[in-house]
């Protein structure tokens, strides 16, 4: 009866723990994406202005997001060596500052630099955010933690388009004065998360040393097989579906400048919807979940290719659908196939090929929609889920 009783109170603690740590890092997150979020919103139309090219957006955001997620590589070794999770988390979260410094940006060249910045700071931070958010999730499941994390997430990259939005409508398409409003919300995430810091920095600390030494069978450095497969899944995955920044770029001349971030806050608030019902999912049925965005991510190619507005938008949503779970369940799936040791790196590794597959789709896909490509890209698109789909059915069940 005691035992059952300590071990009642060691859960309820747990779980406690997992809401507190979902909360403030949620509440980091949020804040967070209300500036990076509501900037991409605008991000491919302020590129239009300032004189670039399609390929030149697909190129931007794709080294950004190579950038941002090829360099997680690195930061999650280096986190999980160091054990300095905080470090790169706090780091990571400051160099947003880059967000709203576009408003000074006169020209294309120097607004790609800020944005690559600010892919870095997410480099940095996100597989040390991700691991000490696993570290503290324990007690309520990975897939409902990075579900109801990523739907926080999400309420910020909802409510930083419709901000920004209501900034270009106030002020007659003025991009400089509403990149100019996000700094608002950075200086309430450094006081978030100096609380998350305070608060948690105990707790993940402790959990983090009492793993150290659990799973003595996987030495540092290593990743299981079914792991390696599954990354390779998503990076085909990846490198086949066209992404946000396309699909706004492509309704541009479409849409006066305050409706194109609004057409982004759809996207978000598809993303927010599907994140949780996702986790939930995965944690009831597994990895099988992910056959559906892979299935899915087959479709915006040929709709947004084919150019008309209807067709761009359903895309669109159908793009923000897929966005939610890569950004819940797909996380959740390397909280069950990397061990805790190495956690940080099998983050890094898994961001590392997201981020190739996201360039190879910005370079190839960005191309294609410059010249008007149709069948070649949708035949791309279908090969590449096709064998991703191969992959991640190769992974299931394996460890």
């Amino acid at each position: 009866m005691v035992l059952m009783m300590a071990t009642n109170i060691r859960d309820a603690s747990l779980r406690r723990l997992a809401y507190l740590g979902i909360l403030l890092f949620g509440l980091v997150s949020l804040l967070g994406d209300i500036i990076y979020e509501g900037a991409r919103g605008i991000i491919p139309s302020y590129l239009y202005h300032l004189g670039a090219t399609a390929f030149i957006v697909g190129l931007a955001t794709g080294l950004g997001e190579f950038v941002g997620y090829g360099l997680r590589l690195i930061s999650g070794y280096l986190a999980d060596t160091t054990r300095a999770y905080w470090f790169f988390t706090i780091m990571g979260y400051g160099l947003i500052i880059s967000v709203p410094l576009l408003a000074l940006a006169g020209h294309w060249q120097i607004a790609v630099a800020l944005i690559v910045v600010e892919r870095f700071a997410k480099a940095l931070r996100s597989p040390s955010r991700d691991a000490l958010l696993s570290f503290v999730s324990k007690g309520i499941g990975a897939g409902k933690a990075f579900g109801l994390h990523e739907l926080m997430d999400q309420v910020g990259a909802t409510a930083g388009p419709a901000i920004v939005t209501a900034a270009l409508f106030l002020s007659s398409d003025n991009y400089k004065l509403a990149l100019s409003v996000l700094g608002i919300p950075y200086a309430l995430l450094l006081a978030v998360l100096l609380t998350a810091y305070v608060k948690l920095k105990p707790y993940t600390q402790g959990i983090s040393e009492k793993n150290e030494d659990v799973e003595d069978n996987n030495p540092r450095g290593t990743l299981p097989f079914g792991y390696k497969l599954y990354a390779l899944a998503v990076l085909l995955n990846t490198m086949g579906l066209t992404y946000g920044s396309l699909i706004l770029y492509k309704v541009t001349p479409l849409l006066s400048a305050w409706l194109i971030p609004t057409l982004y806050l759809a996207i978000q608030a598809v993303d927010a919807i599907s994140a949780p019902i996702a986790g939930l999912l995965y944690d009831k049925i597994g990895r099988r979940i992910l056959y559906l965005p892979f299935i899915l991510s087959v479709l915006p190619t040929p709709l947004v290719f084919m150019g008309t507005l209807g067709y761009v938008i359903a895309g669109a949503l159908i793009f923000g659908f897929i966005y939610g779970m890569q950004e819940s369940i797909y996380r959740a799936a390397v909280t069950d196939l990397a061990p805790i040791r190495v956690r940080g790196f099998a983050y890094g590794v898994f961001y590392a090929l997201y981020g190739v597959g996201f360039l190879l789709s910005g370079l190839v896909l960005g191309y294609m929609l410059d010249v008007k490509l149709i069948v070649p890209a949708t035949l791309y698109t279908l090969i590449s889920q096709v064998l991703a789909m191969f992959l991640l059915h190769k992974s299931i069940g394996i460890r």
